[in-house]
């Protein structure tokens, strides 16, 4: 196993990696980093979420940036708010040691003024939702024109939110990047089109496989209950879980807010974030459980895209995902930086198959629990 410096990785970056307990290169990050460092390529990278992608292209990029030249060099798209913000975070975090290195996000749903104010500072690269970004290019408030790597991060999800267009679009004005990295979990048609009309021919390929993903410090549990029954169930394990902390996912927004209400009418601190909450809202709802004034979060998948929270004791799949590879994003909520976690779903008796699915498909095994209830 190498470690980050053996990958090519500047040693100023490595300390700041260090700083973050970022020791041990992942699969993906072994995989991608030596080849991004050491030439300008094409790269399409299959992997889920909670891989490592971010310090996979993340330290390239740093890597292909000058930071004398304050001109936007690098632009990263990705489908939400919360993911951008983290993946500019992140950046900022690995560049503790180096030279100054300015990344800005920008993202809908906040006022438009502000961020233009920020790109007026020196900015080397932009995290962007892409419908926000051809805004800020339409009207001439941001220059990729100097811009020499594009990467697509959870391109999968951008087109399921429909950005197909907004992407076309955003790889037209940068026909000249030396560099076009797309991470995606899935590789469906339109990541494929996509692929074959802005990327090279040759373009590198990597995989990573799902078995390798999921963290070995999550108990993955179930319990067994009937559909009107769940409630009464989770409620007997939030019970159990004293006061810990976690976050409880819903597939549809109308069951997550129909069960923040329902848990709230218990005298349990719960709020819900999903798809229909307008940006204020679910600011607000995010510094409450930051500040744990609230105890749980009930989230639809693409409302916790990207958050990034620590210390859950747990999640709860009141509802199983949509997609295979959600369940793993769920999953990973809990137990960070090397704490444990519990991750529970309650099934009915025919979603069964559906745990056995996971234990094949992601390497896991599950424990059936009872509660006395």
């Amino acid at each position: 196993m190498k470690n980050f410096e053996e990958l090519g990785v500047s040693k100023n970056f490595v300390k700041g990696l260090n700083e973050l307990g970022i020791i041990t290169p992942t699969e993906i990050q072994n995989k991608v980093i030596p080849i991004l460092i050491n030439s300008n390529t094409d790269l399409v990278g299959q992997a889920q979420t909670g891989t490592g992608k971010t310090a996979a292209y993340g330290l390239p990029l740093l890597h292909k940036v000058n930071p004398g030249l304050q001109k936007v060099q690098g632009l990263i798209l990705c489908p939400t708010r919360e993911l951008g913000q983290q993946i500019a975070k992140q950046l900022f975090k690995f560049t503790k040691y180096s030279a100054k290195i300015f990344t800005e996000a920008v993202y809908g749903g906040a006022p438009i003024e502000r961020q233009i104010n920020a790109l007026r500072r020196p900015t080397h690269i932009v995290v962007a939702t892409p419908g926000r970004l051809i805004d800020l290019v339409k009207r001439g408030d941001v220059d990729l024109s100097n811009v020499k790597t594009i990467i697509l991060d959870e391109a999968d999800e951008m087109l399921s939110m429909g950005f197909k267009s907004e992407l076309d679009e955003i790889l037209g004005f940068i026909k000249s990047a030396e560099n076009k990295w797309l991470f995606s979990a899935t590789m469906p048609h339109g990541i494929k089109q996509i692929v074959n009309e802005h990327l090279s021919a040759n373009a590198t390929r990597i995989e990573v496989s799902s078995k390798n993903v999921v963290n070995k410090n999550i108990e993955h549990q179930y319990l067994v209950c009937e559909e009107r029954d769940k409630l009464h169930a989770l409620v007997q394990f939030l019970k159990s879980e004293g006061t810990n902390r976690g976050v409880i996912f819903c597939r549809t927004k109308a069951t997550a807010k129909k069960l923040a209400l329902q848990l709230v009418a218990k005298n349990i601190a719960a709020g819900a974030i999903h798809g229909d909450l307008m940006q204020k809202e679910r600011d607000k709802v995010m510094r409450a459980f930051k500040n744990e004034s609230l105890r749980l979060l009930v989230a639809t998948d693409l409302a916790a895209r990207g958050l990034d929270i620590e210390a859950l004791s747990f999640v709860v799949h009141y509802q199983l995902p949509d997609k295979d590879e959600y369940y793993t994003h769920r999953s990973g909520r809990t137990a960070r930086a090397g704490k444990n976690g519990i991750s529970l779903c309650l099934v009915s008796t025919p979603e069964m198959k559906q745990l056995n699915f996971y234990e094949k498909s992601l390497g896991i095994s599950f424990q059936q629990i009872n509660l006395n209830y």
